[in-house]
């Protein structure tokens, strides 16, 4: 049995699994069957998945939930995807005007503050007690209502055509998928999640995240 760091923290989760993945790891390593997570990863995301062990640490999840997270995100420009990542299947974009530093940063100030934002059919959020990427795997349409949202700060780090790479500060209910599919939209070139990184939920950071590899 591995020895739990406390009962709420944060592992990095590295590329390729689910979130679910990594709680069963730490339950089949840790010997504890009450185990969940705070804020879903997708499986083509890295980074901080705030774990919590015991009845009592999950029940406390939902705050966790709540906080502000960091991403650095990476969008690609030129071509949209089904699911709004690297995940989906992709098409170019005819003839795509290649935007200027200046115009991507313009871009990006339009998306900081509240607003409302359309999530990705294929997301976590139930629709009459099923999850909408279950239903939108299964060829069934997910139309999801717009909800209000914040970017609280957009941080131009990198831009070489066609990739565009940001940091991010959120507020909860933030989707960094609809975020690129915005960011093209705005820049008339299309746009797709090409890289994820979570590094930080609230107080847990990248630096203090356990490797995965400490739960066997």
């Amino acid at each position: 049995m591995s020895q739990i760091p406390a009962p709420i923290f944060a592992v990095y989760k590295p590329r390729g699994i689910s979130s679910h993945d990594v709680v069963n790891r730490v339950r089949r390593s840790t010997g504890v069957k009450k185990v969940g997570h705070a804020g879903t990863l997708d499986p083509l995301a890295t980074g901080v998945l705030v774990i919590g062990v015991g009845r009592e640490a999950t029940r406390q999840l939902h705050i966790v939930v709540k906080a502000e997270k960091e991403y650095v995100a990476t969008v690609r420009l030129g071509m949209v995807s089904s699911t709004d990542d690297e995940e989906g299947t992709k098409e170019p974009v005819a003839n795509p005007k290649q935007p200027t530093r200046d115009e991507v940063t313009d871009a990006l100030r339009t998306l900081v503050g509240p607003m409302l934002q359309k999530p990705p059919a294929l997301s976590a959020i139930k629709v009459k007690g099923q999850k909408a990427y279950a239903l939108a795997r299964r060829g069934r349409p997910v139309d999801l209502p717009s909800r209000p949202v914040e970017a609280k700060t957009i941080e131009l780090l990198d831009y070489r055509w066609p990739d565009v790479t940001a940091r991010l500060v959120t507020g909860p209910g933030f989707y960094v998928r609809a975020f690129a599919r915005d960011l093209g939209e705005r820049l008339g070139t299309g746009a797709y999640l090409a890289a994820l990184e979570r590094t930080r939920v609230g107080q847990f950071l990248k630096k203090e995240a356990v490797s995965l590899d400490s739960f066997v």
